[in-house]
C-alpha cells in the first residue's frame, strides 16, 4: 500500500530541483512559456503515480508535508540554502545594466525594463542597484538623489494619525477590534445611531482610528443627498 510513497517524494523533490533549474526569471514574471513549462512539468512528473484510495491520499499529503518541512529546515543551513533557493543576482549597479548577469539569470532586458517602469524608476541611470531575488522578485534601490523626500529628511515629525480598525465588516460587528480600543458594542450602536443607522446589517464597512472615536461608515446603499 505504501509502495507509491517513495516515488512520490522523490518526484516531489526532483520537481523542486527542476523548477530551480528553470531559473529565477521563471518565477519573476510568468510568461506564457514559463507558465506552460511549470504546468506540464507538474503534469508529467506526477502523472505515473496512482493514488486510488483516501488513505493513500492522506499518507501522500503527510509525506509531502514532512518533506517540505525537512527542506525548510535544511534551507536554514547556508550551504544547502544556496543550492535550493539560490542567491540574489545584481542586474544593475551604479546606474549600469550588467548584461552578463542578465544572461546568466535568463532574465531578458525587456522584462527588466518592464519591472523598472512598474517600480516607478524607468530611468536606468537613476538606479543604484537592482537585484533579482531568489524568489523571482526584482528589488530596486534608487540613487539617493532620486529617492522620494521624507519628513525625516526635512527634520519634521508628522503627527501620529492612528491605525484604521474595522468596526463593522459586511454587516458584522468586529468584537475583537472593539476590545482593542476599549469599547463595547453599546458604544458602536450609539455611534451608528448618531449617524442615522439603526441596524448594523445596513453597514457594508465601518472603521475608526485607534487614537480617535470618530466613526467612518460606508453603507451597502449610498443615501440620497437630502438624507
Amino acid at each position: 500500500m505504501l509502495t507509491f510513497l517513495p516515488p512520490l517524494l522523490i518526484i516531489f523533490v526532483l520537481y523542486i530541483l527542476v523548477v530551480r533549474l528553470l531559473g529565477k526569471s521563471a518565477l519573476a514574471q510568468l510568461t506564457p512559456h514559463d507558465f506552460a513549462a511549470l504546468f506540464f512539468l507538474a503534469y508529467v512528473a506526477f502523472q505515473p503515480i496512482s493514488i486510488d484510495t483516501y488513505l493513500q491520499s492522506f499518507i501522500g499529503l503527510i509525506g509531502i508535508g514532512l518533506t517540505h518541512y525537512l527542506i525548510s529546515k535544511l534551507m536554514l543551513k547556508d550551504g544547502v540554502k544556496h543550492w535550493i533557493i539560490g542567491q540574489p543576482t545584481v542586474l544593475i549597479r551604479h546606474g549600469e545594466i550588467l548584461p552578463d548577469n542578465l544572461r546568466k539569470s535568463r532574465f531578458s532586458l525587456v522584462e527588466l525594463l518592464s519591472v523598472l517602469r512598474t517600480s516607478g524608476h524607468p530611468r536606468v541611470a537613476s538606479i543604484e542597484y537592482a537585484f533579482l531575488e531568489p524568489n523571482g522578485d526584482v528589488s530596486v534601490i534608487p540613487k539617493p538623489q532620486y529617492t522620494p523626500l521624507t519628513p525625516a529628511d526635512m527634520g519634521m515629525e508628522p503627527p501620529y494619525e492612528g491605525i484604521p480598525l474595522s468596526m463593522v465588516v459586511e454587516g458584522k460587528i468586529q468584537k475583537r477590534n472593539l476590545l482593542l480600543i476599549g469599547k463595547e458594542e453599546q458604544w458602536l450602536t450609539e455611534a451608528l445611531l448618531r449617524k442615522g443607522y439603526r441596524d448594523v446589517t445596513e453597514i457594508f464597512f465601518a472603521y475608526c482610528l485607534d487614537k480617535e472615536e470618530s466613526l467612518e461608515v460606508i453603507p451597502y446603499q449610498q443615501r440620497d443627498p437630502e438624507h
